[in-house]
């Protein structure tokens, strides 16, 4: 079995940078509740539209389409549902730019004058009522197209809970217990990778357990960024599971498996990756073959662990789909109890 020795960094560099990004705060915050002060406005961020096969490289191509993302937070929202509208869209070429922490006028403004003269899309999410409306009267001036993905829904809501709100943006509200929390799952996860500390498994909200490839590692990751503490153990060809996996709560076991053709194709570009020669065991069709039915016959005798398939799933849609095998145990559990 081939083991990653970046796979420890990169765990930590993914969560590193998907902590701040989806909470707004940089990792070394304290844990006194504070403020955060109006920043700069970041540069612009080239995001290139890789999970829908648009463009594969930052490199930007003289007549493709751009779309600009301005945020007064992370712009983690707006780049997400923008995203998840271009799956209808692929191979349109089309490149974000991601523009975060625009908080006034003089910041809007050259996003919006850059936009007009290239022909961009601008979408945004701003709370603040003058700068959403300053952003709409400018975008009418310099013949932008503009959507507001927040504004119409702050309207609604406003109208619909009979409060006003607080016109904040996500950035600068003070650190609350939420988010430490999700902090110390995404710390206990980058911990727990790789099997790397058996001894978490009993402490852990969810285990998953899988042979090497099947989307552990960025799996633990997403999950850790939703709160949840979560170990993961790679099955390896004849080496049965450490005593801690049959000692941890059964029920919070999750298998993951693959179909053999995609893992091969997988494990083979993971060995040009790292300049190895594909003909190594790792990526051999008899050994991987060996490996699937070994962690089939480990999640046959635990018959009580659901076990996902991730052939041609998003890690996204796998995460769904574990959460909602969660809740259906606790559904489950619930009834049992109230039937005693």
């Amino acid at each position: 079995m081939l083991t990653s020795p970046d796979r420890a960094v990169t765990l930590v560099r993914r969560c590193a940078e998907a902590s701040a990004k989806s909470l707004g705060r940089p990792d070394s915050a304290a844990r006194t509740p504070r403020t955060h002060p109006a920043a700069i406005p970041h540069p612009p961020t080239l995001l290139p539209v890789v999970a829908v096969g648009v463009v594969d490289n930052p490199i930007v191509v003289a007549d493709a389409k751009r779309i600009d993302v301005l945020s007064d937070s992370t712009g983690e929202t707006a780049e997400k549902v923008v995203r998840a509208a271009m799956l209808q869209f692929p191979h349109s070429g089309a490149q974000l730019r991601l523009h975060t922490r625009v908080r006034t006028k003089e910041a809007a403004r050259p996003i919006l004058e850059r936009a007009a003269r290239e022909g961009a899309l601008v979408v945004f999410t701003v709370v603040s009522p003058e700068l959403r409306e300053y952003i709409h009267a400018a975008s009418y001036e310099l013949r932008v197209e503009a959507l507001d993905l927040i504004g119409s829904l702050i309207g609604k809501l406003t109208v619909y809970l009979d409060r006003q709100p607080i016109n904040t943006p996500s950035g600068m509200l003070p650190l609350s217990d939420e988010y430490f929390r999700r902090i110390e799952a995404v710390e206990f996860t980058v911990k727990s990778d790789d099997g790397k500390e058996p001894r978490n498994f009993k402490k852990a909200d969810l285990v998953l357990v899988g042979v090497s490839r099947t989307s552990k590692t960025p799996l633990s990751t997403l999950l850790a960024q939703r709160g949840l503490k979560v170990a993961n153990l790679p099955i390896v060809l004849g080496v049965p599971p450490p005593p801690e996996l049959e000692e941890a709560n059964q029920e919070r076991i999750v298998g993951l498996t693959i179909g053999l053709e995609p893992l091969v194709e997988i494990r083979k570009a993971r060995l040009k990756q790292l300049g190895m020669s594909v003909d190594a065991n790792y990526g051999l069709k008899d050994q991987v073959k060996a490996e699937l039915q070994y962690a089939q016959d480990i999640f046959v005798l635990h018959a009580g662990w659901p076990v996902i398939d991730v052939t041609g799933r998003a890690i996204e849609e796998t995460a769904v789909i574990i959460l909602e095998s969660l809740k259906e145990r606790e559904e489950a559990k619930a009834i049992a109890k109230q039937l005693v």
